[in-house]
């Protein structure tokens, strides 16, 4: 049964990444008279919607009796302070990661900020191997290789502005440097102690997903009012939201729940294949339905090098006996 919620959490990864990624480029172009909503609220509102949803599976395994709802919150999350505390530290370092991409993606062009960020494929099998101390065969390193190069690739700019190469100082670029690489590391190492805090306890998913998302709205909140305080005070803090906002933020919520059964069934490493057939997924999606991307031979090449890098981590040659592979 567990097999089978590995792939099914990882296909659902798959639509839902997909899903998120049309429609939030769509709401961010959809033309409309008034302000636009803020990515800052939403990211809080989905956190919201993420709680409440788990309460709402953890009422139905307490066989919906709101007084033994009660007693496994009282008991999971109240009573161990401790365990609770632990995932301030992921939410912690996920906002320290959104806050040091935007330092990065404002001192550096384009293409190198998007060759950089995918060392996270490497920094995550890094810390998979070093806290969970998992075992990757030869093959399934060449397939981590081969998938960075592929990303990479699927995303390459097509005409970086040369106006923008200008702007840039070689100061300014070491920033960026630093930021990105320092996001890597956090990506990897946040994504791999969550998947040790999930695996390593029997609390259910339902009740990390709560915990993980108190200490992200905090973290959230406070996001919200040191970058958007003024514009908040001036139209509200639901300004623009339309039919597509709650979408995105609905997508965005449901993208938090399904991340946590991906680590929970499969890993962090096989959430990261996923994500990169997303980004395929929705970019040819682009080009078909939304007609606002014109693939090149870069594109293709990137493409291809990632479905050889998802078939080569699973591959197993026959004379292989370690039992420990991933």
């Amino acid at each position: 049964m567990e097999h089978n919620l590995k792939y099914i959490s990882l296909g659902i990864l798959v639509f839902q990444t997909t899903s998120l990624v049309l429609t939030m480029r769509y709401s961010r172009t959809f033309k409309e008279e008034g302000p636009r909503y803020l990515a800052s609220t939403a990211v809080v509102i989905a956190e919201m919607m993420k709680i409440a949803t788990c309460l709402l599976l953890v009422y139905k395994d307490a066989s919906y009796n709101i007084q033994e709802l009660r007693r496994v919150l009282q008991d999971e999350i109240i009573n161990k302070p401790m365990e609770t505390l632990k995932l301030a530290i992921p939410s912690g370092i996920y906002t320290l990661q959104n806050n040091l991409l935007y330092v990065a993606l404002s001192n550096l062009d384009a293409a190198t900020y998007q060759v950089t960020y995918q060392l996270k494929v490497l920094t995550t099998a890094f810390f998979s191997v070093t806290m969970l101390r998992k075992n990757l065969s030869v093959y399934q390193w060449l397939s981590l290789l081969t998938l960075m190069a592929g990303v990479t690739l699927v995303q390459w700019p097509t005409d970086p502005p040369e106006e923008i190469k200008k702007e840039i100082s070689a100061g300014s670029q070491f920033v960026g440097l630093i930021a990105v690489l320092s996001a890597c590391f956090s990506s990897g190492f946040a994504g791999v102690y969550f998947e040790k805090i999930l695996k390593g306890t029997k609390q259910s998913v339902w009740i990390r997903n709560i915990q993980l998302g108190l200490f992200g709205s905090i973290f959230g909140m406070m996001g919200v009012y040191v970058y958007d305080g003024r514009r908040i005070h001036e139209h509200g803090f639901f300004q623009g939201y339309n039919k597509i906002t709650w979408i995105v933020v609905t997508l965005q919520a449901l993208g938090g729940l399904v991340i946590a059964a991906v680590i929970k069934y499969a890993d962090n490493i096989l959430k990261g294949f996923a994500t990169s057939l997303s980004i395929i997924l929705s970019t040819l999606i682009s080009y078909f339905w939304l007609q606002d991307f014109v693939p090149t031979s870069v594109f293709f090449l990137g493409t291809f090098l990632v479905i050889v890098a998802t078939f080569l981590y699973g591959y197993e040659p026959k004379n292989s006996t370690d039992p420990n592979k991933a």
